[in-house]
């Protein structure tokens, strides 16, 4: 193996943050860092992804890219400030395009806002291929959870984003805009379908109390032991998942995330006095109430 794999668990937001190095050269690469967010008053901090970028430079890593598998609606994304700090590019799958159209109207942007992507340094579409180092980067555009989901192979392991969770937990929420569980269902076949053996690298882990966070599974631990993928077909599964959607509660940080991250991380220009200020649309997203799931 080339690659070298560290993992590191924001309990916050029980986000996975991947950095994902080549032995032999040290050129490294990010996947879906985490900006440290207060919502009793919207103060930001970059407490965890310190640890991250001490590692990095303990390692002697040189980063050459910051991947997002999506534009994340449960956590603010990091990739600005380590971009600031490491001179690198932050990628996202070309749909973003079409997650930025939506919640430009959603949050009723004015012109200023472009939705053509150009925030981020690089649009990938499936079937790229990136090179760090030894090392390729093999793009899986793996839509359901939402439309921008990519997933990223390298060698023996994938970063599938929110596509699957741990066994114990299921498969990803699909009732975000643009989000569709027959889709998700057929990218789950296709990450599936790279092998047994494949290691499956989640974003996000909610463990119980009798375990602790699990960064990755194998595609063959997930085909017997996920939840939400026994005995079932494409029907049956989107009809479980369609049901299940509609009583989740919207995650806590979805206003503040999605405009911070379409925007890749940066935040909207600060106004006259100096502050820079979010918007809060009011009984738009999600219903106005909805029952425990």
């Amino acid at each position: 193996m080339k690659s070298k794999v560290k993992s590191f668990y924001h309990q916050d937001t029980y986000t996975w943050t991947h950095v994902i190095s080549c032995v032999k050269t040290k050129q490294a690469i990010i996947i879906d860092p985490v900006l440290d967010y207060n919502p009793n008053n919207a103060n930001t901090s970059t407490q965890s992804v310190e640890t991250v970028l001490a590692y990095i430079n303990q390692q002697n890593l040189q980063l050459e890219y910051i991947l997002e598998t999506h534009a994340h609606a449960d956590h603010l994304t990091a990739a600005v400030y380590l971009q600031e700090a490491l001179n690198c590019k932050i990628a996202i799958g070309s749909h973003i395009k079409t997650v930025q159209t939506t919640f430009k109207e959603i949050f009723n942007f004015d012109d200023s806002f472009k939705t053509d992507g150009s925030q981020f340094g690089l649009l990938l579409e499936d079937g790229d291929v990136l090179e760090f180092g030894q090392l390729s980067i093999e793009v899986m555009h793996t839509p359901g959870h939402t439309n921008d989901s990519m997933s990223f192979v390298i060698e023996n392991n994938v970063f599938i984003g929110d596509t699957l969770f741990s066994p114990d937990y299921g498969t990803a929420r699909c009732d975000f805009p643009g989000g569709d569980a027959g889709k998700l269902y057929d990218s789950i076949q296709n990450i599936f379908s790279l092998g047994d053996d494949k290691q499956l690298y989640l974003c996000h882990d909610y463990p119980p109390n009798n375990r602790k966070p699990q960064a990755s599974f194998s595609v063959l631990q997930q085909k017997q032991d996920n939840i939400h993928l026994q005995n079932t077909n494409k029907h049956a599964f989107v009809s479980m998942r369609n049901k299940r959607d509609a009583r989740l509660n919207q995650p806590k940080l979805i206003i503040p995330a999605i405009q911070v991250n379409i925007r890749a991380g940066h935040f909207p220009v600060a106004e006259s006095n100096g502050n820079v200020y979010l918007k809060i649309p009011i009984n738009v997203l999600g219903k106005k109430t909805s029952a425990k799931d």
